[in-house]
């Protein structure tokens, strides 16, 4: 009984030195990769790399079976680990990874929801032309779309001189990035919580879409009421076609979700949601990005750019940017 511990060590021993002098050498070949590149290597040691990983799995492999020293089998766990990613794992960088990004994984994944975008184009258009229904004919309903601290005051109430300052009236400079902050981190949330309630069978997504679209018709009637609809486009426009796009491919996102798991075809519901949830998940990337750029055309271009008309070209030159960087056709790379 007193022998097996001295004998599980001497075992342990001569196994490590048996081996240790491979380990050591991809220990060394590993250390140079990580502190240099791959390319530092030399031939003789990017031909024994796999060799000596090969190796070190089966020493591990054996450490385990004959439950040798535990020190032992944490170190091996960690040297294939680390040698796993340099035999088997893809080494792009940080540009080539963001090149892939931008020039295919993102447009690839908002092209797929093409049909989901015709739905959530439509649900916003819908709850638009209700929203401003309603509103034209009984403008109480316009508190029901608009929440008081959204309209700012801006109601049936107030003057026209006083909605027109709205529109043109210059924030404070000093103010502007915090306002560009808040309306961002606003934005983001609509778009969230139209891509995270897809999961309810898309629900609360499409209700979420339409009162976006009634929200917006309902300030529309507003201005317009008091002939001011021109100006209200430009002012809308000049940030919409940003946000309203990523709002409109986050609410796609949701319902791709909703779709797979109420239609989940030949698959468990679960994998299908996975599924539609990666390809979702890299379209609402993307939508991030976008928000972040209409956070900053509303609360800089917006205050700082009066002009109608130079409203409008920005605001059609950022829908052909995005729908050109989304649909146009591309050369692919092997």
């Amino acid at each position: 009984m007193t022998v097996a511990p001295a004998s599980a060590a001497t075992g342990s021993n001569r196994f490590r030195e048996a081996r240790e002098e491979e380990w050591r050498r991809l220990e060394a070949i590993l250390a140079t990769a990580e502190r240099k590149s791959v390319r530092a290597l030399s031939d003789e040691d990017l031909l024994a790399l796999p060799v000596l990983y090969r190796g070190a799995l089966s020493s591990l492999s054996v450490a385990r079976e004959t439950s040798l020293d535990l020190e032992l089998i944490t170190y091996l766990e960690g040297l294939c680990a680390r040698a796993y990613f340099f035999v088997y794992g893809v080494r792009t960088s940080a540009w080539s990874r963001a090149a892939t990004f931008f020039g295919r994984d993102w447009p690839d994944a908002v092209r797929s929801l093409w049909k989901e975008t015709l739905i959530a184009t439509l649900l916003l258009v819908v709850g638009a032309v209700a929203g401003a229904l309603l509103v034209g004919a009984d403008p109480v309903w316009y508190h029901a779309f608009v929440p008081a601290e959204l309209a700012n005051g801006r109601d049936f109430g107030a003057e026209t001189a006083f909605l027109r300052d709205t529109l043109y009236g210059a924030e404070e400079e000093n103010g502007l990035g915090v306002f560009a902050a808040f309306l961002f981190t606003h934005n983001s949330q609509v778009a969230i919580f139209c891509f995270a309630l897809g999961f309810a069978f898309g629900v609360p997504t499409a209700m979420l879409l339409v009162y976006t679209g009634a929200m917006l018709g309902a300030m529309m009637t507003l201005f317009a009421s008091r002939g001011l609809a021109l100006e209200f486009g430009g002012w809308v426009a000049i940030h919409g076609t940003t946000e309203l796009f990523a709002i409109i491919l986050a609410g796609a996102a949701g319902l791709r979700i909703g779709w797979a798991i109420v239609f989940p075809g030949d698959l468990p519901r679960l994998a299908a949601a996975t599924k539609a949830g990666r390809m979702a998940a890299t379209a609402m990337a993307g939508v991030v990005l976008m928000l972040f750029v209409a956070g900053l055309l509303e609360g800089y271009g917006r205050q700082l750019i009066t002009s109608d008309i130079v409203r409008y070209m920005i605001a059609g030159t950022m829908l052909l940017v995005w729908a050109g960087f989304y649909y146009l056709p591309r050369r692919r790379t092997a």
